[in-house]
């Protein structure tokens, strides 16, 4: 599925940051109580802001995302419940076990109450501000660094740019496939140079000599070690997406909105592309891999959906590419949602575009998770054409998950030993939440499952324990562990096309080929094209790993978006 990942188990995600003082409104009406609210958690790991944004849709019904911007800024978690009146604020996010309730402080113009997340954080919600922004000279540019400790070696690049808004600066982790990491508190005196990395409670401290800064790194719990940054360009470049979709387009785009009658509150943002001229056109629905993704499915610095889809439509083909709900400009919990509930937003989709009267069969088109959804979408609804699994799973979901941490542990050269040992824990793990009734007896079971030592073993930290028994335990992962594409494919009868990459480290090809083919035999048009040197997403890619994905220049391989193209016309294009 698609995630971004530091290290096998353990999530972050990027963003940028412009280095601006952020502080506590009192000035600011607060009549109307829609719209930003910003808290400082003082944690033992350094301070962590969190700000929530509210919604009021037409009805005076609430809506809130919170994002934490010290630890993945742009990423929008969605918020299960949330009340906000002139006198009491309060949230619930189910997916992360965290909560917040206060009361109103009139003469601090906050709402100050406690924060819940494993641990009780007093903390306050007020109006953010910005102050004035800082500006230092002399080290604007591209710095390429490595951290070497023991067996760990982190290649880094250090991104500072000056512009009217001040001083911006970012670090990239390239070892772990994670960008945009936000860096506060840059600072210059003299040669002196220092800087926080909130995200990893790391303060680095360091001399700068011309094109040179080097100092140490301090992680608390960890040994101190020196990382030296050479300045490798003096201005920061943007990444090389030569295939994004550029303006103008030799098609029409239609922004909608479709409510999911089966979901209340659920209502779907998306794009359609329609080719030119009359048609009618036959119609695909893109559904994307797994996390709150946009219709552009932006990942690792790619957009596959928007490039998927131009290309598609300037083939003759209809493509209908959506929010997930919940997220972006989407309406509805993504939080407390199942694939299922996926399956539903994409039926939704789907059946709406059947309506449209350029369009005279309507397929699925599911990436990752998206091709675990498609196949449930077109077992209950007949009228689905087609159905495209890219790099979709062929086994049931306790197997495919344990198969991408023995394929990527393989492809980064880990010991065989500690792999073996790793994935036993995980067996164990994943079979105590399939045989859970519910959350709660899951929880129970990866708390007494949990120990020191198996914790070290899976390289979780102690304090995440928590967290990590929160992300296996929520009703998203306990549905994928029992999901068996077998229940879906026996229900099936529409024309499929099944791609898998070689070099996917995700959806693992060997094993999820051989389900396919399975799963497939006695479908009466079915086609497996296993296409050799891609990735999970399609890239031509020399590892396949995860950290390879925003190296690459290349989006979505021009080849494979062809023999989607051709298949689809082959059996629904305007000649047929």
């Amino acid at each position: 599925m698609a995630k971004k990942h530091s290290s096998l188990f353990t999530i972050l995600a990027g963003g940028f940051l412009i280095l601006l003082v952020t502080g506590l409104a009192s000035a600011q009406s607060i009549t109307d109580r829609s719209g930003d609210w910003l808290a400082t958690l003082e944690t033992p790991g350094g301070n962590i802001r969190l700000q929530v944004t509210v919604t009021l849709d037409e009805n005076g019904g609430q809506t809130a995302v919170l994002e934490s911007l010290d630890q993945a800024p742009g990423q929008f978690i969605p918020i299960s419940t949330v009340l906000i009146t002139q006198d009491r604020f309060e949230f619930t996010i189910a997916g992360i076990g965290a909560s917040f309730e206060g009361e109103w402080n009139d003469a601090e113009a906050s709402y100050d109450g406690v924060f819940t997340q494993g641990m009780q954080i007093p903390t306050s919600f007020a109006r953010p501000t910005e102050d004035a922004a800082v500006f230092i000279d002399g080290l604007d540019g591209r710095w390429e660094g490595q951290l070497v400790r023991n067996d760990t070696e982190l290649k880094f690049v250090l991104n500072i740019q000056t512009d009217g808004g001040g001083t911006q600066v970012t670090l990239d982790s390239v070892s772990q496939a994670a960008y945009d990491i936000p860096v506060r508190n840059l600072r210059r005196s003299g040669d002196a140079v220092s800087f926080q990395v909130p995200a990893a409670n790391v303060t680095y401290q360091g001399q700068v000599n011309d094109n040179t800064l080097s100092g140490d790194w301090i992680r608390p719990g960890f040994e101190t070690v020196t990382v030296t940054f050479e300045r490798v360009s003096q201005t920061v470049e943007a990444l090389n997406r030569p295939q994004t979709p550029q303006a103008p387009f030799p098609y029409t785009i239609e922004e909608v909105r479709i409510d999911n009658p089966d979901a209340e509150g659920v209502t779907l943002a998306g794009s359609l592309t329609l080719p030119e001229g009359e048609g009618p056109f036959p119609g695909v629905v893109l559904i994307s891999g797994s996390g709150p993704q946009d219709r552009d499915e932006s990942v690792w610095t790619h957009q596959p959906f928007a490039v998927l889809a131009d290309h598609l439509t300037r083939q003759g083909i209809a493509v209908l590419r959506y929010d997930d709900r919940g997220f972006a400009d989407s309406t509805g919990d993504f939080a407390s949602a199942t694939s299922y509930d996926f399956a539903s937003d994409a039926a939704a989709i789907a059946d709406w575009m059947r309506n449209h009267p350029h369009i005279n069969a309507v397929g699925l088109a599911g990436h990752s998770e998206g091709g675990l959804i498609a196949p449930i979408v077109a077992a209950e609804h007949s009228e689905t054409a087609f159905v495209i699994v890219l790099a979709g799973p062929g086994t049931p979901g306790h197997r495919f998950i344990i198969d991408q941490i023995v394929a990527n542990s393989d492809a980064m050269g880990l010991d065989h030993a500690e792999t073996r040992a790793r994935v036993e824990v995980m067996e164990t793990l994943v079979d105590a939440v399939r045989h859970a009734r519910d959350r709660e007896s899951a929880e129970d079971a990866l708390e007494g499952l949990l120990t020191d030592e198996t914790l070290a073993i899976l390289q979780v930290p102690v304090d995440q324990k928590t967290t990590f028994i929160n992300s296996m335990s929520r009703d998203w992962y306990r549905t994928l562990v029992n999901y068996d594409p077998a229940d879906w494919f026996a229900q099936m009868d529409q024309p499929v096309l099944a791609l898998q990459g070689t070099l996917d480290l995700q959806i693992v090809a060997e094993p999820n080929v051989a389900g396919l083919e399975t799963l497939m035999a006695d479908l009466p048009d079915a086609q497996i094209v296993v296409l050799e040197g891609r990735n999970h997403l399609f890239q031509n890619a020399q590892t396949g790993l995860m950290t390879e994905y925003a190296q690459i220049d290349e989006t979505f391989d021009p080849e494979v978006m062809a023999l989607i193209a051709d298949w689809i016309n082959e059996r629904f294009g305007s000649s047929h």
